[in-house]
């Protein structure tokens, strides 16, 4: 097994649960409540943090057997969408970007 800088891993049937490092948690902490990406220096593979309840609320979106209704699903985007500033003037720029305008 490749070595982890974690300082624990729980596998379950869903996923393996890891305690994170001081480092992580202190990102965590000063985040502002916003994911954090990180990345794999090995892979340059980028990872997405964000709290279980925000992950549990998105993947209801992907699946057939979501217990939101559509107008929930849209809601649940829109504010997913403004916390990650999709509502700043500077993004308005790839507006002009979209081959259907």
């Amino acid at each position: 097994m490749p070595s982890r800088t974690c300082s624990e891993i729980i596998a379950t049937e869903e996923a393996a649960l890891i305690t994170l490092p001081k480092n992580i948690q202190e990102a965590i902490r000063s985040s502002e409540d916003q994911p954090i990406r990180l990345t794999d220096p090995e892979t340059k593979t980028e990872y997405v943090l964000l709290p279980a309840e925000l992950y549990d609320q998105a993947r209801e979106l992907f699946y057939e057997h979501s217990t939101l209704s559509p107008d929930e699903q849209r809601a649940l985007m829109r504010r997913a969408g403004l916390r990650a500033g999709w509502d700043d003037p500077e993004m308005d720029v790839y507006n002009d970007l979209d081959p259907r305008r």
